[in-house]
């Protein structure tokens, strides 16, 4: 060995940043190893390599016996027993190789012999050549660790270098290459030699000797890095993006809110024209993206997570954090979506369990649903609104109804029925929903109002009747018209009535002689 391989360290530890002390002890541990494969190799050894020109010098270690099994003794106690795999059986520890270090306290009992090899240099220098090529590639790893391991979640452009059905291999900087693993791909995406993409990093390890970094396609931290590159206000922490939810290649919602007054997240996400989102879209390859504005009302926030579709009312139960939607009839296949899509990512972004049901469906349950099941079921107000819908606040602890005072005063009624109280004021109502109100005032409130409400029950089926009546008389003299003039407009009857025509049908001999007289009258205007 000459002195270039130390001024060649000397340059590696400048450019790459390896510490030189650091190659030099590698060189010594891999030319002893070289050393021991040699024919007739001492059983203990050492290699001291000069840092100034690269000499080197094998020296053969002499250990007294005493020493050599006092050594001996305590490696193999050291030692862990291990289990044949084949037999079950412990196996014996074999004789270890003592370490240079355990000897090292022992420096002034051991003689040592100078055992260089006389044709040993081009062994060393084949040695040095291997040693130090494996030694920078550690190093670069471990750079690369050092350099990467705070930036997980991070975005990163790199180009495709290599591409099979196994992985993808991105390169990211010089001599820095990502893995693509198929897990993180999306299924419509292409991955050609030398295209640009953005990932972001969602794994670094320092072991293995592949790419000790793992970037991902499919991460729902894409779309945030992406809007926090093409919005401002994201960036400036104006907006923010509090939620993601995402089934990559088809279709995204994010929640997005202000923290600034006057300044709209939605709008700021779509930009001038969508030009904001667009970008967005088109580096996810077409995905489709919906914009919902954060709201820390579950009922409100579940309504806009199921956009583009129209909500009509949203009912929720805090304890089991559920929320029973309504939507119109016209509504209910575009809230579920595409195999379920729409509902799915809106119960991922909101974090409820949605439950979407048609107006339909909804009033058919309510009609078929009693107050005791009701009850049982949610908890729910039984009173019944003018519209026909049951109420939809909770019921009050130990009540039948709501803390409104109109729902309260029902309890004094055979009905749930809001209309019962029509007839009544406000106080006349304020009054009923006191519990402690004083019978004798209360009584004549409820008899005047059911009264009127037994009455106004009544008067539809009264004038139902009437109605139907008059359209039987109508009938009955429509029919004795038409008889009528079947009377007059048929022949004569001489003989017998079994050829006579039904009333209001002509016979053939009718029309063809009245065809005939017809022809004739015609030709004599003619």
């Amino acid at each position: 060995m000459s002195r270039e391989i130390v001024e060649a360290i000397r340059g590696l530890e400048q450019e790459k940043g390896i510490d030189a002390e650091t190659l030099m002890a590698a060189l010594e541990d891999a030319l002893l190893s070289a050393y021991k494969k040699t024919p007739g190799a001492a059983k203990y050894a050492r290699v001291d390599l000069d840092r100034d020109t690269a000499d080197f010098r094998v020296f053969e270690l002499i250990l007294p016996p005493e020493l050599e099994e006092k050594l001996m003794a305590q490696a193999i106690e050291e030692q862990e027993q291990t289990i044949d795999p084949e037999t079950g059986e412990l196996r014996e520890p074999e004789e270890p190789e003592l370490d240079p270090e355990l000897l090292a306290p022992y420096e002034d009992q051991i003689t040592t012999r100078d055992v260089t090899p006389e044709n040993f240099g081009r062994i060393a220098a084949q040695t040095a050549k291997q040693v130090i090529l494996q030694r920078i590639r550690e190093a670069e790893r471990h750079m690369m660790f050092e350099e990467y391991q705070d930036r997980v979640g991070e975005l990163v452009t790199g180009i495709i270098q290599q591409s099979d059905n196994r992985y993808t291999l991105v390169q990211l900087r010089e001599r820095v290459e990502a893995l693509l693993p198929r897990s993180e791909q999306v299924w419509n995406e292409r991955y050609d030699h030398g295209m640009r993409v953005k990932a972001v990093i969602t794994e670094v390890n320092a072991e293995g000797k592949g790419p000790g970094i793992v970037v991902s396609r499919r991460n729902s931290e894409l779309i945030k890095q992406l809007f926090e590159l093409e919005v401002p206000e994201i960036a400036d922490s104006l907006v923010e993006i509090v939620g993601v939810a995402r089934e990559p290649g088809y279709r995204s919602k994010i929640a997005v809110i202000s923290h600034a007054d006057g300044v709209d997240p939605v709008g700021a996400c779509v930009g001038p024209r969508g030009s904001r989102v667009r970008m967005v879209v088109s580096e996810l390859r077409g995905e489709k993206i919906d914009i919902i504005p954060y709201n820390e009302e579950p009922a409100r926030f579940v309504a806009k997570a199921l956009s583009p579709a129209r909500v009509r009312e949203v009912l929720v139960d805090d304890d089991k954090q559920e929320a029973t939607v309504i939507v119109p009839d016209d509504q209910l296949s575009l809230a579920i979506g595409r195999e379920g899509q729409n509902a799915r990512l809106a119960a991922k972004l909101t974090g409820w369990k949605v439950d979407i049901k048609s107006e339909t469906e909804f009033s058919q349950e309510e009609d078929d649903l009693t107050y005791e099941e009701g009850e049982e079921a949610d908890g729910r107000c039984a009173a019944v609104l003018s519209a026909g819908r049951r109420c939809p606040n909770a019921a009050l602890a130990g009540s039948r109804y709501c803390g409104l005072p109109q729902h309260q005063a029902l309890a004094r009624f055979g009905t749930n029925q809001v209309t019962v109280l029509t007839p009544l004021s406000d106080e006349e109502i304020q009054k009923l929903a006191d519990s402690d109100a004083d019978e004798s005032e209360v009584r004549p409130l409820v008899e005047r109002a059911q009264a009127e409400f037994e009455q106004a029950q009544a008067e539809p089926e009264e004038g139902k009747e009437e109605e139907a009546e008059e359209e039987r008389a109508e009938e009955q003299e429509a029919e004795e018209a038409l008889a009528e003039d079947a009377a007059v407009e048929g022949p004569e009857a001489e003989g017998p009535a079994e050829e006579t025509a039904p009333v209001g049908v002509k016979s053939s001999e009718e029309s063809e002689a009245r065809g005939e007289d017809s022809e004739g009258h015609d030709s004599e205007e003619s």
